[in-house]
Formats: structure tokens, sequence, C-alpha cells
């Protein structure tokens, strides 16, 4: 396990931890999605309820919602599934679904908010939705460089490769095998391009 250098705030922390996971992943986030992904962490530190979010329940139900009651589920949505798929690729394992259901749950709900909120905020989820997977790759090599867990398994590497061209998947699949590897489908998002 590495060590970890304390910083004199929590934000401070979150930041210099997304800082070295871009570096290692060889990744640079916009400022808007690293400020982002930040808040995110900070926002949901010490939630365990997380892990037990029904985000294609909640999808639904914050879709059929109004007002600012939507616009709040949808974002909870978004950020559950971007944190669930970094943090937490087991749970869709346990759920006996792929990862990249939740990936295109969170895709789908940070696209439903690109079309329902005003030009700035529209911008910032549509950059969520296309970034989502360099996010969350993002946050796989934060739990890695934590040392807490061993990483993607080799299946689970595979299918974010094959369903969504993740670098960091294709980097996971490098250290297990000196074959050649090929992608078998191409992965698509349901994002504005």
């Amino acid at each position: 396990m590495n060590s970890l250098i304390l910083q004199p705030t929590t934000t401070a922390e979150w930041q210099a931890l997304v800082k070295e996971a871009e570096q290692r992943g060889h990744v640079h986030l916009s400022e808007d999605l690293e400020s982002y992904l930040i808040f995110l962490l900070i926002r949901f530190t010490g939630r365990p309820e997380l892990i037990k979010s029904v985000v294609g329940m909640e999808f639904l139900q914050s879709s059929e919602a109004l007002g600012q009651k939507k616009l709040e589920g949808l974002r909870d949505v978004g950020d559950k599934s971007l944190l669930l798929t970094g943090f937490f690729p087991g749970r869709a394992q346990s759920s006996h679904v792929r990862i990249s259901y939740f990936v295109k749950i969170g895709q789908s709900a940070y696209a439903a908010l690109a079309t329902l909120n005003k030009q700035n905020l529209a911008k910032l989820y549509v950059e969520l939705c296309q970034g989502f997977v360099v996010l969350m790759d993002v946050l796989h090599t934060i739990r890695e460089q934590a040392g807490y867990s061993a990483g993607l398994t080799p299946l689970q590497a595979e299918e974010l490769w094959s369903d969504l061209s993740s670098p960091h998947a294709l980097e996971v699949l490098r250290r297990y095998t000196k074959s050649t590897l090929i992608q078998t489908r191409s992965g698509t998002d349901g994002c504005f391009h």
C-alpha cells in the first residue's frame, strides 16, 4: 500500500488523489470535470448507504418526477452511478448485471439533465455524460493506488474495455497477458457529440 500524504483539508486531499490518478492514468480532466469529481467525492464521503442504492429504480422515479425534484434525482443517479462503477465495480456482479449497465444509467441521467438545464449547466452535464468512462477510470486508479482492493478483475476489465473502450481496463488487461488484445465490440454512449 502506498503511503498517503495528508493535506490540510478534505478538499485538498481529494484534489491531490484525483491529480495523482490523472497522472498515473495518463489522462487530463478539464477543470470543470475535475472540480465536479472532487466535490462529488466530498459530498458522498461517509455515506455508506450509497452502496445500497438501486440506481435503475431511482432513475425511473427521477425521470417521472417534476421540477427541482427531477433535477436533483437525476443528478444523484448520475453521481451514484459514477461512484458505484468507479469504486464498487463488484456491485454489478453481485446484482447480476454488467458494469456497463450502471455506466449507461449514469450517462442517461447526465444526458437528461443536459436537456433540462440552461446553457452553462447543460454544457457541464454533456461533458459529464461524454467523460463518464474517463471519470470512472480515474476513480479506479484512486481505488488501486490507495491499495484497498486488488483492482479490476480480468473479467471486469474485459467487459469495460469491450463495452466502453475504457483505457484503464485495457491497461489492466495488459497486466494479465502479453497477447495482442482485440476488441470484439465497440462501445457507444448515449451522449451528445
